[in-house]
């Protein structure tokens, strides 16, 4: 199977695009980089050195300080695809973060997209 082609993407070049979507729907960056943290295990500095350092999204994850053990628990829909039957790691991950960007930009309560894990 061909390499997709969104694991060569720079995450500088995703990240925008998630916080564009979010301040469509009134909420704004740091809610975004909340629910990447919590997924990803990277703080505030973390996502800034990924963005300037211009690292894939496969890179971005394979970086990524812990993974929230919690991740399992996101469900849902996302490009046609049910994010919980999505087989490749990598793939699944990255629609994880997909969805809860998708979220917050639905106005989701920020407990609930944590999967009721209050701690960061």
């Amino acid at each position: 199977m061909p390499r997709h082609r969104i694991l060569d993407t720079p995450f500088a070049a995703i990240h925008p695009l998630y916080v564009a979507k979010v301040e469509k729907k009134g909420r704004g960056r740091a809610e975004v980089d909340e629910v990447i943290g919590w997924l990803t295990g990277y703080d505030e500095a973390g996502l800034q050195r990924a963005i300037d350092a211009g690292v894939s999204l496969e890179s971005f994850f394979a970086s990524a300080p812990a993974m929230n053990p919690n991740a399992s628990l996101i469900t849902g829909v996302i490009c046609g695809h049910r994010v919980e039957e999505i087989e490749d790691p990598l793939m699944q991950q990255i629609r994880w973060m997909d969805k809860l960007v998708d979220e917050v930009a639905r106005g989701k309560k920020m407990a609930s997209i944590r999967r009721g894990d209050a701690s960061l």
